[in-house]
């Protein structure tokens, strides 16, 4: 029998796994409270061995017909499930705002409109990429993208709807079947995501949902033969455990991974919009894998872009991220706050200088003060480590060569941001080792796309027919010119 549903500022949501079409509850359970002000906003159900196998069992059932179907076919359905998203729009910003911490300006006007996108563009996309020819002169090649079959998701709590249906959408598109496991520290609108795809008619079993922890739930479902492949977003650490356990069975991994990334400002930058932006890197309160943590400012300009950039931090609103007002919002959990206020701590210790913030903020025990540091050294475990909090630090440099080889000097290499005249900024943006890198700009994001980084930061990449590749097994189905005559010769 299922669940009672929790209640969370008015919006009903299921605290149960979702698995072949239908609610499954749990013997065990995990609670689950807000980063705003540290209330419980229920018990969610725990995922269980039994869970794991019946999840990847369904999905496996499910696979045969929901492969067979042409991109056509699966169109309509994908676009209901898109629709349904829409239709509970106030209730998933609600959630994420109470569950996750994040803006909810932010969930409506940006957020949910990309949730439905990922999965309308991606449906929309495979129509063109169910067979490509490649004609030779001695066979016609039918180059097919076939589905690889049952596919674990594995998404991080700092943004679960936008990367859930980021990888959902091709996923689904492509034929797959799909065991999404959400992030512990905010499941609830993974949960309700399963509501949109019921009420869209997806098939049973093409959708699933196992709640549960990465070291049991997560670690059980990688670790199963009869999945195809698992898509990851998350820390360095459970990567190398998911990429181990998967590897045992030779499963492929797109492993999209933490990110230390450079925001540079050359000599010749407009200081106030480079300003402007910078303060941008503390939005989600700096839980967002893409930002520019470390910025690499030109001595000559660096009084003046500290002082521009001062003035624009000091405006920031933090608070509520319910309030329409709110610019930065809450820690997600106590124990990554402790984690982000040991970093700082220990900078200072070690001699760096706090030019703003640096310690708790008074509006609430999961807060932290917008936070700038210099005064440091490459080596430094502030610079080299991602701290996944509105923590910053500036180092100055004389030249370019200078900026690049302080960008490129960490084992990470997501993204980056280069401010400059355009032709400079590229020039530099070009010998920086990232995945991406944005000039004069920040976050523009489209899904034809690659997305991905370098070193540490990932394995593979992601949008357009790059995830198409991950998620399809690429077949050459080769029709001969002449008739073959087999022959042992080589001659």
């Amino acid at each position: 029998m299922a669940s009672a549903p929790l209640e969370v500022a008015g919006i009903a949501v299921s605290p149960d796994h979702y698995i072949d079409g239908r609610r499954m509850p749990s013997h065990r359970q995990f609670e689950l409270f807000s980063p705003i002000d540290q209330r419980l906003l229920g018990h969610v159900a725990e995922g269980e061995p039994e869970h794991v196998d019946a999840a990847i069992a369904a999905a496996q059932r499910a696979f045969p017909a929901w492969a067979a179907l042409t991109a056509a076919e699966r169109l309509p359905m994908l676009e209901r499930f898109a629709d349904e998203i829409g239709k509970r729009a106030d209730a998933f910003c609600t959630l994420e705002s109470n569950d996750a911490g994040v803006l909810l300006s932010r969930m409506r006007h940006g957020v949910v409109p990309r949730a439905m996108l990922n999965i309308r563009w991606f449906a929309k996309h495979a129509l063109g990429l169910q067979e490509r020819p490649i004609d030779t002169e001695q066979a016609l090649h039918r180059v097919r993208h076939d589905p690889a079959g049952v596919v674990v998701i594995i998404t991080p709590w700092n943004a679960p709807l936008m990367l859930s249906t980021w990888k959902l959408g091709p996923a689904l598109a492509a034929g797959n079947t799909c065991v999404l496991k959400p992030p512990e520290w905010a499941p609830l609108t993974c949960s309700l995501l399963a509501d949109a795809a019921h009420a869209a008619g997806l098939p049973p079993g093409v959708f699933n949902v196992v709640q549960g922890t990465g070291a049991t739930t997560g670690a059980q479902l990688v670790a199963d033969p009869r999945i195809a492949r698992v898509s990851f977003t998350g820390s360095v650490p459970t990567a190398k455990l998911i990429a181990q356990a998967a590897g045992a069975n030779l499963v492929p991994c797109s492993l999209e991974l933490g990110g230390k990334s450079p925001f540079i400002v050359l000599e010749d930058a407009d200081i106030e919009a480079a300003a402007a932006t910078g303060a941008l890197m503390y939005r989600n309160a700096g839980q967002v894998c893409l930002a520019g943590t470390r910025f690499l400012v030109h001595e000559r300009v660096a009084e003046a872009y500290v002082a521009a950039m001062r003035a624009v931090v000091e405006r920031l609103t933090v608070g509520d991220p319910r309030d329409e007002a709110t610019e930065v919002g809450p820690i997600i959990h106590p124990r990554q706050v402790q984690r982000v206020l040991g970093y700082v701590q220990r900078a200072v210790d070690g001699g760096a200088k706090l030019l703003w913030g640096g310690g708790p903020h008074p509006y609430g025990a999961q807060y932290v003060q917008p936070t700038m540091l210099t005064g440091l050294k490459q080596s430094d475990e502030i610079v080299q480590n991602e701290v996944f909090g509105p923590v910053l630090t500036l180092q100055t440099f004389a030249s370019d060569d200078e900026a690049v080889a302080l960008a490129n000097g960490t084992d990470y290499g997501l993204g980056g941001v280069c401010y400059g005249e355009t032709a400079h900024a590229a020039a530099v943006a070009e010998r920086v080792r990232t995945g991406f890198i944005w000039i004069n700009s920040f976050g523009i994001r489209d899904l034809e796309a690659p997305f991905g980084g370098i070193k540490r930061s990932g394995v593979g990449r992601e949008g357009g027919d790059w995830s198409f590749e991950f998620f399809c097994d690429v077949k050459d189905v080769v029709l001969p010119k002449k008739p073959f005559k087999p022959s042992f010769s080589h001659r």
